[in-house]
């Protein structure tokens, strides 16, 4: 098993890596022609923005990443694993300042305790009309969460080393409000099932890791 120092010096070759982008995302897409999906919906709309972050930390000397489970409301995305992150505001510089003013609001983590590594491929959800950007950070300390409770059900902690078992990766069958009984690809962690936008980007970073050999 990997320590969290190891992971942290494997962590820093990421930068120099080129993005799989959307080759990679496209292996957990949730519907086939995605991309020409995508395409078509982004000539006629203008897309509002927001952010996401991959945040990952130490939990007894292991690395994790956090997920949460948002609470349920009429939104599209009610009750959803995600990962922390929301709108942009008028007041963020960029979108990077969004991920981490949105991690620190959603879970308690304060934006100065949040190191950038790097921005990941960019994702459009059609259903919201929100382009998504991911962001891949990092905490030294081990962390004590604080969810919002109008916004976060609960926090999901997972090791970095379940995303990158194949075995994890599964297929279900689910109705949303926009389909009706669709085979889909997800991660399955232990009871938790990731599918959609975070699973896409979560492919993402699996395929990323992979390339600078993180050990299991």
């Amino acid at each position: 098993m990997t320590s969290f120092k190891e992971f942290l010096n494997q962590l820093s070759k990421l930068k120099n890596l080129p993005l799989p982008g959307l080759e990679s995302q496209l292996k957990m897409a949730a519907v086939e022609r995605l991309e020409e999906m995508q395409a078509v919906a982004l000539e006629n709309k203008l897309p509002k923005e927001a952010s996401v972050m991959m945040l990952i930390y130490p939990k007894n000397d292991i690395p994790h990443f956090v997920l949460i489970e948002r609470t349920q409301s009429k939104g599209k995305h009610s009750g959803q694993i995600a990962f922390p992150g929301g709108r942009k505001e008028k007041t963020d510089i960029d979108n990077s300042v969004t991920a981490l003013r949105e991690t620190e609001e959603e879970i308690g983590i304060l934006m100065e305790d949040q190191e950038l590594v790097m921005p990941l491929t960019s994702i459009y959800i059609p259903p919201s009309n929100y382009m998504v950007y991911p962001y891949l950070a990092f905490a030294k300390a081990e962390l004590q969460f604080t969810p919002q409770p109008s916004e976060v059900k609960s926090i999901i902690e997972i090791e970095v080393s379940e995303l990158l078992k194949d075995k994890n990766v599964s297929r279900t069958t689910l109705s949303t409000s926009y389909m009706q009984e669709v085979s889909v690809p997800c991660f399955y962690f232990g009871e938790i099932m990731v599918w959609g936008a975070t699973a896409m980007m979560l492919q993402e970073i699996k395929d990323v890791l992979k390339k600078v050999e993180f050990k299991t």
